[in-house]
């Protein structure tokens, strides 16, 4: 019973931080503004960063995706990155605390098997809809159903081995 506590105890932190990733605040009051800071020496300009970011397509896309993957990039890092990671490989500040842990969308072997019928209905209801974990949050209220297909085509991006749609 203690190991079943503690358990929910996590999930519920688990939970609290994934809301609080996702810019949702429970609608609590809000942010006090920040402290004026006084102005700082000029910075030196940030190298550019190693990886691509979650703007840009991992891999080559199919025609068929290209456009769209490139507007889910973005839906893609706002909702998904925090659990997922930018990368889709499950390595998202969030993926350590979830149990279990969060889909890696890079494993083309596992991510090519499945319909992007499947992944729309993941990412609109939620894991529960197709039997999966309850901690897998449904998007559907949030994002419209033709920014859920570009947030598919973006995934679709993410395998290794790439998605091809012929199979």
């Amino acid at each position: 019973m203690r190991d079943l506590s503690r358990r929910w105890k996590g999930v519920g932190l688990a939970l609290a931080a994934a809301a609080l990733a996702c810019g949702e605040d429970g609608g609590s009051q809000p942010a006090p503004p920040a402290p004026a800071a006084s102005p700082a020496p000029a910075a030196k300009p940030a190298p550019p960063p190693a990886e691509p970011t979650p703007s840009q397509p991992a891999r080559a896309v199919p025609a068929a995706y290209a456009a769209d993957a490139g507007r889910g990039a973005e839906h893609y890092a706002t909702f998904c990155a925090s659990c997922h990671g930018p990368r889709g490989c499950g390595e998202g500040p969030m993926a350590g605390a979830l149990d279990p842990t969060p889909a890696k969308h890079c494993d083309g072997t596992y991510m090519n098997a499945l319909s992007d019928a499947h992944l729309f209905e993941v990412i609109k209801e939620g894991g529960p809809a197709v039997g999966k974990s309850p901690l897998m949050a449904a998007w559907g209220g949030s994002l419209s159903d033709e920014q859920i297909h570009d947030v598919v085509a973006f995934v679709r991006s993410l395998a290794d081995p790439p998605y091809e749609p012929d199979r």
